[in-house]
């Protein structure tokens, strides 16, 4: 297998919003439970927990945070790009789609809870599944990073690391 890099690098703006977006999506799946504390209290008539209060706000300001940046990390790969050739192999075609799909994600997934607060309380389904869904989908990300890494050896992780020259 080739030890160089099938692709170019990422720009430190780009490195900085992936680690950036990915811990705040750690803290979502986290604390994210918070919020359905705060809500199920209310339902009953309860007193939700100093702690849930807080951090199911720091839920809903984490959200619009991602949502944001998000935007401008679609802009910054649609306008530099990413890739020097266009996928051909079953295994490149799966990596975009599996980008592509958390990009939907990082969007829908906070839109969601918007209009779960502002439009619907049904719309709350819908985006509790998002959580699973997070989980294996960066557990399948990073297992392919690691592949990338000590089997095939194509320098695909160190992107994530070392930005473009």
């Amino acid at each position: 297998m080739s030890s160089t890099t099938t692709s170019p690098g990422y720009s430190t703006t780009q490195i900085g919003l992936h680690w950036l977006i990915a811990a705040l999506v750690l803290f979502q799946l986290v604390f994210g439970e918070s919020m359905v504390a705060v809500v199920d209290a209310a339902e009953e008539g309860e007193q939700a927990s100093q702690t849930d209060i807080l951090l199911s706000g720091g839920h809903y300001w984490v959200g619009i945070a991602i949502l944001c940046l998000v935007a401008v990390r679609l802009v910054l790969r649609l306008t530099t790009g990413v890739r020097a050739k266009r996928p051909t192999t079953p295994i490149e075609l799966a990596a975009v789609a599996m980008h592509w799909l958390f990009y939907a994600l990082l969007f829908a997934v906070p839109v969601s809870g918007l209009m779960t607060l502002y439009v619907s309380e049904e719309i709350g389904d819908i985006h509790s599944l998002a959580k699973p869904v997070f989980i294996v989908l960066i557990l399948v990300h990073a297992a392919a990073a690691f592949y990338h890494q000590f089997i095939v050896k194509d320098g695909t992780l160190r992107r994530m690391f070392v930005p473009r020259s």
